[in-house]
């Protein structure tokens, strides 16, 4: 055989023999070796203690942006034990959201957020801006969304904005979520009654999948996107199990549906295909609605209020504030008790042959006849389709005109405040929005309410008995003053509300 052809050495080699070459181990050549090999392990350990945040994005970031951009949240303690009580520790939150929107949309997430307490992230499109440093501890820790351009290409989806919402679910399960029972996901406007969610998720089994989400107001929206669909912005809850299965496949599935141009529909199909139906709550909702919604605000179903979508899209639902004074105003209310909160509670005065309607936490009507309460649960349609264009019916609920009639009109008063009592009862007061301008309903006896410019109601500060029924309430004139208390108390056995 002929002599083997001696090889150069290679780069190892080289390194391994100058490493043995006794002259370099001189005091600085082993103080500089050490010194580099323990800055190599600390910044592999810092960029593995941010697993969602790449390299690139640390070292083009502007200045002031630090790690302390990318929280991790001080999670609420949970208890992992499965008997245990859902609460607000085993719910992770996903908000999907702009940079250039979060400017004026930041203040609707943080009416509703509860720094260290609630677990989640806000997935935005870039890394924010210098002025939007330094992040505050008011708003949920946030996350830039993955660079999907390789998915994008490989699927030629059709509609790469809906794949970034989609994919932050994935992004979501990704870190960590121990104790986890659901995945929650909404908008940068989307606002959460987190207390509601909780105690409307606690009615499942979070170990089964389970998708909950809401439908939307308008009848065409639903055609349009099925009736299946839990709309996005109103929020949906995917229990731990479902979400686990979801993002196995869900770089997959978003290849097979490269066509769907709607992120709920995506979401919709794809757990469609894990053999997963919708399972709807009345209390999420899309406000696929246009103009003033206090019409359909002030006649909630019966059920908990879990959310609120679309606030850019409607008038202010207090007229004396704004968009953003109107969350944190409701907000009074829902940080005392969100059980109530919307709740129609509904009785009369029959001596004036008087209607009251409340909706807890947000307003009040009088009306000077007495009207039954199936007439009384369908909102007045102050508010507009959300497809113009739409035929009637426009709506997935029955509604009323609103009437200049004086024995139909009501006298409409607005939440103005809240507070608890040494008797431990919760009293919030509404006040008159403006004046009717009609005369008494003559039909039942010319008794007018033009008088009064507030009411108060009194609630005890106990939960309300949820026993399938609303609460009733007992209408208590004020001698010589323009109040009238209305006082809630649970309904007699048999009662009639009428």
């Amino acid at each position: 055989m002929p002599p083997a052809t001696p090889t150069k050495p290679t780069a190892i080699k080289k390194t391994l023999g100058l490493l043995s070459d006794k002259s370099i181990w001189s005091p600085l050549y082993k103080t500089l070796f050490v010194s580099g090999l323990i800055l190599y392990l600390a910044s592999i350990l810092l960029l593995n203690d941010q697993p969602s945040v790449q390299a690139f994005e640390f070292f083009s970031a502007p200045l002031g942006y630090t790690w302390n951009s990318f929280p991790k949240p001080n999670l609420t303690t949970v208890d992992h034990s499965p008997d245990h009580p859902t609460n607000l520790g085993h719910l992770m939150f996903g908000l999907v959201g702009s940079e250039k929107a979060w400017r004026h949309r930041k203040s609707y997430i943080e009416s509703w957020w509860r720094p260290n307490v609630t677990r989640g992230y806000l997935y935005l499109d870039r890394a924010p801006a210098e002025d939007l440093h330094p992040w505050p501890p008011s708003s949920p820790p946030f996350r830039v969304s993955d660079d999907n351009t390789k998915l994008l290409q490989e699927s030629k989806h059709v509609a790469p904005i809906m794949v970034r919402m989609v994919h932050a679910i994935l992004e979501l399960f990704r870190e960590e979520h121990e104790g986890a029972r659901w995945i929650v996901m909404g908008d940068d406007d989307s606002i959460f009654f987190v207390d509601n969610i909780v105690r409307v998720l606690s009615k499942y089994d979070h170990t089964k999948y389970i998708y909950v989400g809401g439908h939307s107001e308008s009848i065409m929206s639903n055609f349009h996107f099925s009736f299946d669909t839990g709309f996005g912005g109103a929020g949906f809850a995917l229990s731990y199990p479902l979400a686990a299965a979801l993002v196995t496949d869900l770089e997959n599935c978003l290849k097979r549906y490269w066509y769907l141009k709607s992120a709920d529909q995506i979401l919709m199909t794809c757990v469609a295909d894990l053999g997963v139906s919708l399972t709807a709550e009345k209390g999420i909702h899309q406000i696929d609605l246009l103009g003033d919604i206090s019409g359909f605000l002030s006649a909630h179903p019966q059920s908990p209020l879990m959310s609120l979508h679309h606030f850019d899209f409607i008038e202010p639902i207090f007229p004396s504030k704004n968009r953003f004074e109107s969350a944190d105003h409701l907000m009074k209310a829902a940080n005392i008790d969100q059980s109530r909160l919307l709740q129609q509670t509904i009785c009369y005065q029959k001596q004036s042959n008087w209607s009251f309607s409340i909706a807890w936490g947000y307003s009040a009507y009088i009306f000077e006849k007495v009207l039954p309460r199936s007439i009384l649960k369908r909102p007045l349609e102050t508010f507009r389709p959300w497809v113009r264009s739409a035929r009637p019916p426009y709506f997935l609920f029955n509604t009323r005109w609103p009437s200049n009639d004086p024995c139909e009109a009501p006298h409409v008063f607005f939440f103005e405040s809240i507070e608890k009592t040494i008797g431990n009862e919760i009293v919030t007061s509404y006040v008159r929005a403006s004046p009717r301008n009609l005369p008494a309903c003559s039909f039942t006896g010319n008794h007018s309410a033009d008088h009064f410019s507030k009411i108060q109601v009194f609630t005890s500060a106990m939960k309300p008995i949820e026993n399938g029924r609303s609460e009733c309430c007992d209408v208590v004139p004020v001698d010589g003053l323009n109040i009238t208390e209305v006082k809630f108390r649970t309904c007699l056995e048999d009662e009639i509300i009428a």
